[in-house]
């Protein structure tokens, strides 16, 4: 699965550098909603089967949220102590790594802030966790486990990465890893700004 998804991701990189129309790019927002729902329904076809899927989530209660939770401390965190190596702030590595693989919005965060350089590294921070995640969430899936998969990616674990989640793992992690993506997506508008503010 993680060597398909990387062919396809070469391919596009290298159909969209070489041959594609610019009348065709100019759509390609569009086409890439429209194929995302496509897949995020077929996904929810899955889950729907699984009648008792809603009561396995209900029996873990509370214990959903500590992923998200998890998701959200770990990338901060995370981004602190590699920002300590780059010398970079503590608080501007950690914005970035508050952005949570939501790219478009934690870089426009940063940029309305003044931080354009920030911005620019935020922006492919995050593009590249998606792509990583959508790399290896199967391997992770495989060798280390269902819900380590979802913590790889973060927002984006409730459109781009939800396909590649449900297939490579069940429909309780599917579950599980939409709840985690809505909470981190809300969260990123709040503790990106909190973040910048902290006293370095």
């Amino acid at each position: 699965m993680s060597l398909k998804i990387f062919i396809a991701v070469i391919l596009g990189v290298g159909t969209g550098y070489f041959f594609l129309p610019t009348e065709f790019s100019n759509n390609i927002g569009l086409i890439i909603d429209i194929g995302l729902m496509v897949l995020l329904f077929f996904v929810g076809i899955d889950i729907g089967k699984q009648k008792d899927i809603l009561d396995k989530i209900k029996k873990l209660g509370f214990k959903v949220l500590l992923v998200p939770l998890a998701v959200i401390v770990g990338s901060v965190v995370g981004s602190m102590i590699i920002g300590l190596f780059l010398n970079m702030k503590i608080n501007e590595a950690g914005a970035i790594g508050a952005g949570l693989g939501w790219y478009s919005l934690s870089s426009t965060i940063l940029l309305s802030d003044g931080y354009v350089e920030l911005s620019a590294l935020a922006f492919l921070s995050n593009v590249f966790r998606e792509i990583i995640a959508l790399i290896f969430i199967p391997v992770v899936a495989k060798y280390i486990g269902k819900l380590e998969s979802v913590s790889t990616a973060g927002a984006t674990a409730m459109d781009t990465a939800l396909p590649v989640i449900s297939s490579s793992t069940d429909p309780q992690t599917s579950i599980i890893a939409f709840i985690t993506g809505v909470i981190c997506s809300t969260a990123v508008p709040i503790i990106v700004p909190i973040i910048l503010k902290l006293p370095v």
